[in-house]
């Protein structure tokens, strides 16, 4: 591992392991942080679809060094979360983000039985959003039955999980069903993505092109092409399909022209010139793709991106401060919400950034899987 990335990964783990005391004083999981203090997530409390991801940072941090204080605040997490999983009404599509790398986490790495039961809960959860027309239904609204979003190709890991886990080919057959009409529904001929896509919940025809959080309708929302990326990378692991592999391989191309000449993402790749929306959280992302993809195909160019991320991401928005409990700056959720956080830290950026880390060192332990 080369000794900017060791710098980087030690950073992490000392900024993470002073920041336990903290996060454990807060009412809610940390969501992002504001100088030394963390900051709540800006929508229903734990129920909000990134609260896995602090406890995934912490089974990160275990499994490159074993400290059981990881451990510990993991699983300190992991119970908000499992009340979360009973309490039902808040929780959609996005359980994969929140129980997989956090409970199933905790099974991969320690063999926890109650943990395996809450992530087979998560996948059945999951499982029960499945619209036969096709695809899991994102959303709960009323008027959001057809509605499905790119995130989800990071949600449907969970489902090939549960099939693994249960002998039940049901779930990953789910999955590959979902993938196969993101491919056809949601990727571009460039290898562009949309990021919501409204379909006939009755036959899984295509009615609409919603904006979403890129710039707008017809945009090319950059974290939406991260997930896309990353999502039909780990299709392709976990289905051994060659049509998810050439997707991944399209979207990757695709993101890589996007590359800003620093190494940093802008918010959608079709933005205007100003104002200036940066997302580090889509570099960090698209970083752990490329590597994965890389690594499917033996392509090195994937790889040489990746690294070029990581290099943007070291040299312009790694917060050395010791009280900043955060990592990455420059953050964005959303091109037009600025509610969720503009330019500022969001600890998803930082797990994906930790997580792009470990595969360099050779620690991740590949949670999606």
């Amino acid at each position: 591992m080369e000794p900017r990335y060791e710098d980087a990964l030690d950073l992490a783990a000392r900024k993470l392991r002073r920041a336990i005391p903290l996060a454990a004083r807060e009412p809610a999981i940390p969501y992002g942080s504001e100088g030394p203090r963390f900051t709540p997530p800006p929508y229903d409390g734990n129920s909000w679809w990134t609260a896995g991801f602090w406890p995934a940072l912490m089974w990160q941090m275990y499994a490159l060094g074993g400290d059981n204080a990881f451990l510990q605040e993991a699983r300190r997490a992991q119970a908000l979360l499992g009340e979360q999983l009973r309490r039902f009404t808040l929780l959609h599509h996005d359980v994969g983000f929140m129980y997989l790398l956090s409970d199933g986490a905790d099974f991969k790495l320690t063999g926890d039985e109650s943990a395996r039961v809450d992530t087979l809960h998560a996948a059945t959860l999951l499982m029960g959003r499945f619209n036969p027309a096709g695809f899991v239904r994102a959303w709960n609204g009323p008027d959001q039955a057809g509605v499905v979003i790119i995130d989800c190709m990071m949600n449907i890991p969970l489902l090939f999980w549960a099939t693994r886990q249960t002998g039940d080919p049901r779930f990953a057959r789910a999955a590959c069903i979902h993938a196969d009409t993101t491919l056809r529904a949601f990727i571009r001929p460039d290898g562009s993505a949309c990021h919501i896509v409204e379909l006939d919940p009755n036959t899984g025809a295509r009615v609409r092109e919603p904006g979403g959080q890129g710039y707008g309708p017809g945009s090319s929302w950059s974290r939406g092409q991260a997930w896309a990326l990353y999502g039909f990378t780990l299709a392709a692991i976990n289905a051994g399909s060659d049509a998810y592999r050439e997707a991944a391989g399209r979207i990757a191309r695709y993101f890589i022209q996007n590359i800003r000449p620093d190494g940093l993402t802008d918010c959608d790749f079709r933005q205007p010139p100003t104002p200036e929306r940066i997302d580090n959280i889509a570099g960090a992302v698209a970083a752990c793709g490329l590597i994965e993809l890389a690594r499917l195909t033996g392509e090195d160019d994937y790889a040489a991106a990746a690294r070029r991320l990581l290099d943007g991401l070291i040299a312009h928005c790694c917060d050395p401060d010791p009280d900043h409990p955060g990592l990455l700056t420059r953050c964005t959720a959303s091109y037009h919400d600025d509610r969720a956080g503009v330019h500022t830290n969001i600890l998803y950026g930082d797990y994906f950034f930790v997580e792009a880390l470990c595969k360099l060192k050779g620690t991740d332990p590949m949670l999606w899987t």
